[in-house]
């Protein structure tokens, strides 16, 4: 399973790193507008759903192949 699951830890490690500074983006974009800009929480949303699967998948909770996807 680790081996399987090594091209999912290096997308969600680059994923991880966009998720920051779009966090950056969006603290800004909340501090300035009161708003949270929409696609930048789907976007950390969906990094979110994609690390949780992965670890699930890792930690041996789920038996399917997780999607490469953010969905």
């Amino acid at each position: 399973r680790l081996f399987l699951a090594i091209p999912h830890f290096v997308a969600v490690w680059v994923l991880g790193i966009a998720w920051f500074l779009t966090t950056l983006v969006a603290w800004f974009s909340i501090v300035f507008t009161g708003e949270y800009p929409p696609a930048l929480y789907d976007f950390g949303l969906g990094v979110f759903r994609w690390n949780t699967r992965v670890e699930a998948y890792v930690l041996l909770l789920r038996d399917e192949y997780p999607p490469l996807s953010l969905t």
